[in-house]
């Protein structure tokens, strides 16, 4: 068996899941107006110039203390109520061909970020996939978030998620795929036969470069409803990546001469 992994922010949708989300935690009084702006900025700068090991490890201890005493039962229907409002629309129409490709092809698809599960749990049922492993916040007695993670799916913990799931379900991780835009993303690429590096950073750019990895461009935003009401074939998703494998392996002997 088969299986294609794809990193969220910028892999999937057009812009980070939880700086979507933002305005929405603040219109529920979750966070407040000067928060809200900071993490706005800190979007468009991880939008603009990537992020690296040390800036996401920032971001998250941020994220970890502003959701300290969330109910998490009060964020898991925020995110229902709104994801096809406020997430939806910011799906790559590229990205949604190559999914539907991997899964004309039987193979298994799955969301593989660092955004909690509480968002990419929902969003890998809006998008009708297998599943989706994302960060695991610790929970008190009283259901509230302690501002603490069991997990955290980032950088080699990703990679090591994405072997524990193909131990368990048989998945041939050499045959494989997976898809991200960030060189934290590397271990996650490293660990399939089949790396693609989507809208990558400069760091992961220089990283495909080096090693021949194909890579590709994401540019238009589509609903999920609305691609799948289309007439644009499956095999567009099928020749785009055959495409890049065989421009993949050009570079690659290219670079061995």
């Amino acid at each position: 068996m088969k299986a294609a992994f794809f990193d969220l922010d910028k892999t999937v949708i057009a812009k980070s899941s939880l700086g979507a989300l933002g305005p929405e935690f603040h219109a529920r009084g979750l966070i407040r107006r000067s928060t809200l702006l900071r993490g706005l900025g800190q979007n468009l700068w991880f939008l603009w110039f990537g992020a690296d090991q040390n800036k996401m490890e920032k971001i998250r201890e941020n994220i970890m203390k502003l959701t300290a005493g969330w109910d998490r039962d009060e964020v898991r229907q925020l995110v229902t109520e709104t994801l096809n409002e406020i997430i939806e629309p910011l799906i790559y129409a590229e990205a949604l061909e190559i999914i539907e490709h991997h899964m004309a092809e039987g193979d298994e698809v799955w969301i593989v970020s660092s955004s909690p599960v509480e968002v990419v749990e929902p969003f890998a049922n809006l998008l009708g996939i297998t599943g989706a492993i994302g960060s695991r916040a610790a929970i008190d007695e009283h259901n509230r978030y302690t501002g603490t993670l069991e997990f955290y799916a980032q950088g080699t913990n990703k990679a090591l998620a994405i072997h524990d799931i193909a131990t368990e379900r048989g998945i041939d991780l050499a045959a494989s795929s997976a898809y991200s835009d960030s060189e934290t993303d590397e271990p996650m690429l490293e660990i399939v036969g089949h790396p693609y590096a989507v809208n990558p950073d400069k760091n992961l750019a220089r990283i495909a470069h080096e090693r021949g990895w194909p890579i590709l461009n994401f540019s238009h935003p589509v609903r999920a409803h609305d691609r799948r009401t289309s007439k644009t074939p499956v095999i567009i998703g099928a020749a785009v990546v055959g495409a890049l494998t065989v421009a993949g392996r050009m570079w690659r002997r290219a670079d061995a001469t």
